[in-house]
Formats: structure tokens, C-alpha cells, sequence
């Protein structure tokens, strides 16, 4: 058993390197795995692939290590988050309404209808593509663009601002000029 143990150990311990990158758990679940082959006695022994069996070993050794890592999360609080939804993002878009239609005025017409159709009308990309003789790809491409130019000009025209998901966190409200 040794033998085996000895000519196998080092691979044994890349491997679970590899997979866990933290060397005092590298050195349990290698420590386990040698326990288990110890247990096993002359069984061990007596197995046509001692380097097989070690690799199966670790890797279960490993796995189960996983799993029981993760049902110690904390879950305080959890059920309150999950119950109460978020309402202010929405609020902060439904704000920006009307800064949104005065930016829709003020980009090149082709922008403007491919986003009010897509995005405020609800017509698909394919759809818009066919009654308008483009590819899709021309189709996504040109709505991708529009997108672009309209989060620019949001962002300069209203001071739009957008949290680390891209979702609008507020913005300041800019009157029509005819206002």
C-alpha cells in the first residue's frame, strides 16, 4: 500500500491543486484519501489499478467535501430578501419617460424607429427586419447601434445613471424645450 501511496501521491496532489486552489484543503482531502486506502488494508492490495482507485477515491473524497461546504451558508435574511420585491429600479426607469421620448426625438430617424418599434412596441427583430428588406444580422446590428447612441445621449441629455448591472439607478429630469 505504501508503494502505491508513494509513487502516486505527488500527481494526487496536482490534481486536487487544480481543482481546489487552497492548500489546506488540498492537504484534508489528500489526508482522507490516504486514510480510506489504509482502511481498505489488503483489499487495497489486492486492486489491479491502485492508481485508478486513488484517483476515484480523491475525487469522491473531494466532491463530498464540496457538498458539505455549501450547506453551511448562511440564510439569515434570505426569506425576507426573496419575499420583498424591488420596486425602485422600476420607479427610476418609469421616471425617465419623458426624457426618453425627448432623446428619441433628437437621434437620426433610422435609430429612432428601430427603437420604438423594437423596444417600445414589442416587434421582433425578425419582423423588423422583413418589413424593412434587411437581414436579421443587418437588423440586430442596426438596433444594437441605435442602443448604443440612445444610452449615450440618455446618459449626457439627462445624466442618466446606471448601477454595476446596467439597470438605470436615477436621473436627473430634463423639461422639452417647448415646456
Amino acid at each position: 500500500m505504501t508503494r502505491a501511496w508513494t509513487a502516486h501521491q505527488c500527481e494526487l496532489r496536482a490534481f486536487l491543486r487544480h481543482a481546489l486552489h487552497d492548500e489546506s484543503v488540498v492537504d484534508d482531502v489528500l489526508q482522507d484519501t490516504f486514510l480510506k486506502a489504509l482502511r481498505a488494508g489488503r483489499d487495497f492490495c489486492r486492486l489491479d489499478d491502485p492508481r485508478a482507485w486513488l484517483y476515484r477515491v480523491a475525487r469522491n473524497t473531494l466532491t463530498d467535501r464540496l457538498r458539505t461546504a455549501h450547506r453551511h451558508d448562511p440564510l439569515d435574511g434570505l426569506a425576507d430578501e426573496l419575499a420583498q420585491p424591488e420596486a425602485e429600479p422600476a420607479a427610476a426607469v418609469d421616471a425617465l419617460a419623458g426624457c426618453l421620448e425627448r432623446v428619441l426625438g433628437e437621434l437620426a430617424a433610422d435609430d429612432a424607429l428601430i427603437l420604438r418599434a423594437c423596444d417600445l412596441d414589442g416587434m421582433t427583430q425578425r419582423e423588423f427586419a422583413e418589413r424593412h428588406g434587411l437581414s436579421l444580422a443587418a437588423a440586430k446590428s442596426r438596433l444594437l447601434r441605435a442602443r448604443r447612441r440612445a444610452r449615450d445621449r440618455l446618459t449626457c441629455a439627462c445624466q442618466v445613471r446606471f448601477d454595476d448591472e446596467g439597470r438605470v439607478d436615477g436621473h436627473v429630469p430634463r423639461p422639452h424645450p417647448s415646456n
